[in-house]
C-alpha cells in the first residue's frame, strides 16, 4: 500500500475520531471559557496579588479578626500540654490526655504524662501482626482482591482512633513519660515506618508463597513468630525496649516526692489509669452521608487481630452536643475529633467558618453543605484532640468549645483551639463518651447488628 494512500487512510480515520468524540473542548467552547476571565483593572489587581502571595492571607477575613474570647463557662482543669511532634500519634495523645486528668485530680498530682512511645511500640508490633495473619487469612485470594491489595498499601500507620487506645492500654497497661521517655524516632516517625513497612511487605509476600507451597497452619505461625521478633527488634532499635517494671516517685500538688512505688505496667494503669473508660465508651460519629440513629463497624479497622474492629453510632450533630456538655458538666473531657484544616487561623488558635473568605477573593461560591463534602471526598476526620470545655449562652446552648491539642504549648491558644459551636456543626465528625452520659434508647443501638463497611472507605482513615 503506497505510503500516500496510508496517509489518507489514516487522517480520514483521525478526523472521523475528531467528530465522533463527545465531550471534549471545543474552539467554540474555549471561546466562551476565555470569557470567563476579561482582565479587567480589578482582575489584574488580583491576579497580581494572588500571584504573589499565601491565598489564605489574601482571603483572611478582617472583619473576623476581633480578639477572641477566651473564657469558658465550664472547663474541665487539665495540666500540661503535650506535643506529638512528627508523628501521627494524635489519637494515642488525646487518649492518655483524657485518662490523666483523673488520676491528676484523684491524687492531687503537679502534673502526670503517660509514656505515648510505649503504648505506641506495642501498637506497631499488634499492626504488624494484624497484617501479617490478615495476608495469612485472605493469602488464596489474587493480589489484586480489594481485600488484599488494601492490605499491602497499608502494612502499618502510626495512626488509629480511640479503640485502638482501649484495646492497646487494655492489654499492655501504661507507664509514666520517665519511664519511657520519647525518641528521634517516636517523635518523626516516617522512617522508622518506611522500613518496618516495607519488611512487612517482603514478609507478606513469603507467607502467601508458603500457603500456595501447601504450608500447614502451624508453620505459618511459626514463621510469623519469627517475623515479629524482626518487626520487635526494629522497634526496640529505634523506640526502646518497653520496661516490664519501674519504680514511680509520685508527688504532691507542690512538687514535694511522697511516695516511691514500685510498679508493672498492668499495675500503674490500674491505679493511675481508667479502666472503665477503656471498657465503658460509646463512640459518636456525625455523619449525614449515612443514615442516622444506626451502628456502623468498619471492617479490618483495628489495632490488634484479637481486638475490636472501630464500631461507632451514627447521630445528628445536636445529640452529639448535648452528651458533650453532659460530660464537661461532670468534670470528665472527651476524645474528639475533626478535620481540622479547615478554616483554621493557627496564629489566634480559632477554629471558625467566618476566618477565610475564598469567596470574594476568588468571585466564586462554595455551596456544598457537610454531606457533599464527603459524599464528594472534600471533608472527613484528619486529627484528634482533647476536648475540655463549653461556652453556653443564657439559654444553655452552646457558643464556642475549647480543644486541648498536641501540638506543643506554644501551638494555637496556649496550646489549645478554640471553636465556634458553627464550625462544630460543619467540620466535627468524632465524639468518644463514657456509656454513663449516653441516653438509653442510644445505648441500645449498640445491641443491633451493625453495618459493617469496608476497610478501605475514604470516610474512615484514621486519625493523625
Amino acid at each position: 500500500m503506497k505510503r500516500q494512500y496510508l496517509f489518507l487512510l489514516a487522517f480520514g480515520l483521525c478526523g472521523l475520531s475528531l467528530q465522533a468524540q463527545e465531550g471534549g473542548i471545543s474552539p467554540d467552547m474555549l471561546g466562551k471559557i476565555r470569557q470567563s476571565y476579561q482582565g479587567t483593572s480589578a482582575d489584574k489587581a488580583l491576579r497580581n496579588a494572588i500571584g504573589n502571595n499565601d491565598i489564605r492571607r489574601l482571603a483572611f477575613n478582617q472583619e473576623n479578626k476581633t480578639g477572641v474570647d477566651t473564657h469558658f463557662s465550664i472547663r474541665v482543669s487539665s495540666k500540661g500540654i503535650t506535643d506529638q511532634q512528627s508523628s501521627g500519634r494524635c489519637w494515642l495523645f488525646t487518649g492518655l490526655n483524657v485518662m490523666r486528668a483523673k488520676a491528676i485530680a484523684k491524687y492531687g498530682l503537679p502534673e502526670l504524662e503517660f509514656s505515648e512511645v510505649y503504648p505506641f511500640f506495642w501498637d506497631q508490633l499488634e499492626k504488624s501482626n494484624l497484617f501479617l495473619q490478615g495476608v495469612i487469612d485472605t493469602a488464596e485470594e489474587p493480589m489484586s482482591g480489594q481485600t488484599v491489595e488494601w492490605l499491602f498499601r497499608h502494612p502499618l500507620s502510626d495512626g488509629g482512633t480511640f479503640t485502638g487506645v482501649a484495646d492497646i492500654v487494655s492489654k499492655y497497661g501504661l507507664v509514666p513519660i520517665e519511664a519511657m521517655p520519647e525518641t528521634y524516632s517516636s517523635a518523626n516517625t516516617a522512617r522508622m515506618a518506611q522500613l518496618i513497612s516495607l519488611k512487612l511487605k517482603e514478609f507478606g509476600l513469603k507467607l502467601r508463597d508458603m500457603v500456595a507451597a501447601g504450608a500447614r497452619p502451624a508453620e505459618l505461625q511459626a514463621e510469623k513468630t519469627l517475623m515479629l521478633g524482626t518487626v520487635y527488634r526494629m522497634l526496640s532499635l529505634t523506640l526502646g525496649t518497653p520496661p516490664a517494671e519501674f519504680d514511680y516517685v509520685r508527688k504532691d500538688s507542690s512538687g514535694n516526692p511522697v511516695a516511691t512505688e514500685h510498679h508493672t505496667p498492668e499495675s500503674f494503669l490500674r491505679q493511675y489509669g481508667d479502666t472503665l473508660l477503656l471498657t465503658d465508651y460509646v463512640m459518636l460519629m456525625n455523619d449525614p452521608s449515612r443514615e442516622y440513629y444506626k451502628t456502623y463497624e468498619i471492617d479490618y479497622d483495628r489495632h490488634r487481630y484479637d481486638g475490636k474492629n472501630w464500631t461507632y453510632i451514627n447521630l445528628p450533630v445536636e445529640d452529639i452536643k448535648q452528651m458533650a456538655i453532659a460530660s464537661l458538666r461532670d468534670s470528665t473531657m472527651m476524645y474528639f475529633s475533626c478535620d481540622v484544616a479547615q478554616q483554621l487561623d493557627s496564629e489566634r488558635g480559632l477554629l471558625d467558618v467566618d476566618n477565610y473568605d475564598y469567596e470574594s477573593l476568588m468571585g466564586v461560591t462554595f455551596g456544598m453543605d457537610k454531606k457533599q463534602r464527603i459524599q464528594t471526598f472534600s471533608s472527613a476526620s484528619s486529627h484528634a484532640m482533647t476536648l475540655v470545655g463549653v461556652d453556653l449562652d443564657r439559654d444553655g446552648k452552646p457558643v464556642k468549645w475549647l480543644l486541648e491539642n498536641s501540638w506543643g504549648s506554644s501551638s494555637g491558644w496556649q496550646g489549645h483551639l478554640i471553636m465556634t459551636d458553627r464550625w462544630f456543626d460543619e467540620y466535627m465528625f468524632r465524639l468518644v463518651v463514657e456509656t454513663k452520659y449516653v441516653p438509653e434508647n442510644i445505648l441500645r443501638l449498640l445491641d443491633t447488628v451493625p453495618v459493617k463497611l469496608p476497610a478501605w472507605d475514604p470516610m474512615f482513615a484514621e486519625e493523625e
